[in-house]
């Protein structure tokens, strides 16, 4: 399938900032499943700084936007060929163990109903008990935009019942991770609809390491693993240390963001 991106982020300041300051994570890496043909990122009035590739394989540009500037866009535009392997990352160089993703943070941070929860899923062998640790997930926590926000824990979002991809990725890390399975946060896009028209699909889900497969992802929002409908950007502990977006405004103000993505399906 071929999919093409185009993904703006405006932020909008109360009065004239200093400068601001980006690091980004947005430039999806080539693996298998995953050929990226063509792909640009602009910053209004930017200029691109150092960029390296971490140890999760992921690729961080630093951009700077000299002021005084009340608004600045970040676009992105692309297209990536993809290819449905069940979720399996194959292909995808990076030189972090997976032990690392062990240890908890703040959003994937277990209490009581979270253990309970994680220790409801039974299986006979790992992957088949990553795919029920995705499936109690999904049937504890409902789909429904508007009712957490970035900060929400998995804790807080099993409590409410109800929350977003977000939420629903940090709840399978946090189970995960109980279980003894290395687990850790995705960023990307979905193009979920099947008639090829504009879909608003920023989108998040989780990869568990699975011994002798490898980094296989599960999307709890959605009940099944990533396919050709996924573009994979990159991943971290949580939904903050794989933002694709990273920044800080000098000079204070109140700032405001607005994002739309919108993915289509090209033609071959």
């Amino acid at each position: 399938m071929r999919l093409t991106v185009d993904h703006v982020t405006r932020y909008s300041y109360d009065h004239p900032v200093r400068s601001v300051v980006q690091s980004h994570r947005l430039a999806p890496a080539n693996h298998a499943g995953q050929k990226v043909i063509e792909w640009e990122v602009t910053v209004s009035g930017g200029t691109k700084g150092s960029r390296h590739r971490d140890g999760a394989g992921d690729l961080i540009q630093a951009w700077t936007v000299a002021g005084p500037v009340t608004e600045v866009v970040v676009q992105v535009r692309g297209t990536v060929e993809t290819e449905d392997l069940a979720g399996v990352l194959r292909g995808h160089r990076e030189t972090v163990a997976p032990d690392c993703y062990l240890r908890d943070t703040l959003p994937t941070r277990l209490d009581v109903a979270l253990i309970a929860l994680a220790d409801s899923a039974t299986a006979a062998d790992t992957l088949s008990l990553a795919h029920a640790l995705s499936a109690v997930v999904s049937d504890a926590i409902a789909y429904r935009p508007g009712v957490t926000h970035a900060h929400t824990t998995a804790a807080e979002a099993l409590a409410l019942g109800e929350g977003v991809c977000q939420d629903h990725a940090h709840a399978l890390i946090a189970c995960a991770r109980h279980r003894g399975i290395a687990a850790r946060y995705v960023s990307g896009y979905l193009s979920a609809n099947e008639d090829g028209s504009a879909h608003e699909a920023a989108h998040a889900w989780a990869e568990l390491y699975i011994p002798g497969l490898g980094w296989v992802g599960f999307d709890p929002a959605n009940r099944c693993c990533p396919d050709a409908r996924y573009i994979r950007l990159g991943s971290g502990f949580d939904a903050q240390d794989a933002a694709p977006i990273r920044g800080i405004a000098r000079g204070g103000g109140h700032e405001d963001m607005d994002v739309t993505v919108a993915i289509l399906q090209a033609a071959q």
